[in-house]
């Protein structure tokens, strides 16, 4: 087979051509264009992922708990998985906060930048913060109590709702292990044949997938440099020490993290792992949207790296809704950040209140849409620095979401083949271009 007939290799020529053109058309005045004739299919290639993300997890998810034929075995996988994801995620925030006191990008920002900074997104900051108080005004068991839906329909209608769709799946699933197995057959039978059907749904959207990125890279370079491109390199140049302080602890946590949890957990190298789902990865860090991704991940995940289907349909839409180690990662250089800019030198104590805000946050606005900035809000509260800082990283946070989403879906992976090899749920890799 040629490269060039590889789906990573086509992506990520989608991605070069999309930033290529992007910068073309914010030089030659084509934004316009780029915005109504280009981005339009970029969101529709979003849509299609997003629209099979729920009837692929419901099929999956009640397939996969019938086959268990034991309640026991669905909680022990379930303790499992929310333990490590716990786990990542502290060493996510802690490996940020190394990151951050490192390389201390805030010492390279000139006042002059940071006072425009601040009056240029001031004005987006208002909902954002308004949305946070919602989400740390909630009692402790709210995010519990959300888990469980009022309504199945309303719920399947929303992606930001994937756990309360998780539970509804898991329930139908123990209802069916209750009943006789003649009448169980026949609905097993029926949530299998619509989870094939689905994969193959996402072979075809696949196809999509290389224009897709192309929209979305060359929609994200307009966004970001507007009709100005100079002020766009001017301001990721003042962003820059702060960008390679995310960018760095991203890389430390996968090369160190997720590795020592294959050798743990599993016999699996790390090049191995990131090469069977690179497909995934891309898509991810084009889309900046772990749900979008996840039919992706899901499809990669069992065949390409041998996770058998009742672990990854447990697993994944569970990882995609709380487990945000590469958001998480962020908060903690955000927060450090955002505190040095304004002049705060943060304690050791408080440095060990983000760890430990953090991570309650990141299962606290599960599913609220733009969860990252409202994390943060939440953890820059509990540390007394003024929420107003985050205008400081607006301009760059939509680059800095496409590499911290990439991180989610890894971690998210990564748990499932551990998780499955625990279980004995994991088979022989096999690499599907």
């Amino acid at each position: 087979m040629s490269w060039y007939r590889k789906l990573h290799w086509q992506i990520i020529l989608g991605l070069i051509l999309g930033l290529l053109w992007g910068l073309f058309s914010t030089q030659f005045g084509l934004n316009a264009f780029t915005n109504d004739f280009i981005r339009p299919f970029g969101t529709i290639f979003v849509n299609l992922l997003k629209l099979i993300a729920v009837p692929l997890v419901l099929a999956s998810l009640i397939v996969g708990v019938a086959n268990l034929n034991d309640i026991t075995k669905l909680s022990r996988m379930g303790g499992r998985t929310i333990g490590i994801y716990l786990v990542t995620t502290v060493f996510a925030i802690t490996i940020g906060l190394l990151s951050v006191n490192l390389v201390r990008p805030w010492t390279a920002l000139p006042e002059e930048t940071k006072q425009s900074l601040m009056l240029s997104y001031e004005d987006n900051l208002e909902g954002r913060t308004q949305s946070a108080d919602a989400v740390a005004d909630r009692s402790p068991l709210q995010p519990l109590v959300d888990i469980v839906p009022e309504n199945l329909f309303e719920a399947a209608s929303n992606n930001g709702a994937m756990l309360q769709v998780v539970f509804v799946a898991i329930i139908f699933g123990i209802g069916i292990i209750q009943i006789k197995n003649e009448k169980s057959a026949v609905l097993v039978n029926f949530f299998d044949a619509m989870n094939d059907v689905i994969i193959r749904i996402v072979d075809v959207i696949m196809l999509m997938a290389p224009y897709g990125v192309f929209a979305l890279l060359a929609s994200v370079i307009v966004d970001l440099a507007g009709d100005d491109l100079s002020q766009a390199l001017n301001l990721l140049m003042a962003l820059g020490w702060y960008m390679l302080a995310v960018i760095l602890g991203l890389l430390l946590h996968v090369i160190l993290v997720y590795s020592t949890l294959f050798k743990v957990f599993s016999s699996m190298p790390l090049k191995d792992f990131l090469r069977g789902i690179r497909p995934a990865l891309l898509l991810g860090f084009s889309t900046s949207s772990s749900a979008a991704t996840l039919p992706v991940t899901m499809e990669r995940v069992q065949k390409n790296l041998g996770v058998e289907e009742e672990v990854a349909s447990f697993v994944l839409p569970v990882g995609a809704t709380i487990n945000m180690d590469g958001t998480s990662l962020y908060q903690a250089v955000a927060a450090v950040f955002i505190a040095g800019a304004v002049g705060i030198e943060l304690t050791i104590f408080q440095q060990i209140t983000i760890v430990l805000t953090a991570l309650l946050a990141s299962i606290g606005a599960a599913g609220v849409p733009g969860a990252g900035i409202i994390m943060l809000v939440i953890v820059l509260k509990s540390i007394d620095v003024p929420v107003e800082g985050i205008a400081l990283i607006l301009g760059v946070d939509r680059i800095l979401d496409m590499c911290r989403t990439a991180v989610n879906i890894t971690g998210d992976a990564a748990v499932s083949v551990a998780v499955a090899h625990m279980e004995g749920k994991l088979g022989e890799a096999h690499y599907d271009d």
